[in-house]
């Protein structure tokens, strides 16, 4: 699995932990080991800019997704074909300041988000309430899951 991870936010980020938590996701979700997934991290200047220009709303957003071949989850029995899952843009200081009102770690945030952002990537939406309830059933799976694989090892 191929995933790049960029930081231009100039906020110090646990990449590696990143890392780990993508690959464990898109394991979670039967995506194929030749899925590339690009992984960028922004200022809040750089996330307004991009908030404007693809969701004309203003002001800097926690993540953006950007999908590429329109991947899917796969299942046990039939992993995803190979391909270019997409693009996601964090912007760690977004997500800074949600976990100081969510009361959490911002590490713990930026986890959320890369979790959240995959599942977008993968098709997965929150806007009605069947689709919110399905998307972070999965998004909490996969945290749980990540934190119980993290600390065997």
């Amino acid at each position: 699995m191929s995933i790049e991870i960029n930081n231009e936010s100039g906020v110090e980020v646990d990449e590696s932990a990143l890392q780990r938590l993508a690959t464990f996701a898109l394991d979670h979700l039967h995506v194929h080991q030749d899925a590339e997934l690009a992984i960028l991290l922004v200022d809040e200047a750089a996330m307004e800019q991009l908030h404007v220009q693809w969701m004309d709303e203003p002001g800097p957003t926690d993540v953006l997704s950007f999908p590429m071949d329109e991947l899917r989850p796969g299942s046990e029995d039939e992993i995803t074909p190979p391909g270019l899952l997409g693009d996601l843009v964090i912007c760690p200081q977004v997500a800074i300041a949600q976990a100081q009102d969510a009361g959490h770690a911002p590490s713990d945030e930026m986890q959320l988000l890369t979790a959240h952002g995959i599942l977008h990537l993968l098709g997965y939406d929150h806007a009605e309430p069947d689709e919110e309830r399905e998307m972070f059933d999965i998004q909490r799976e996969i945290l749980v899951g990540f934190t119980l694989a993290e600390r065997k090892r």
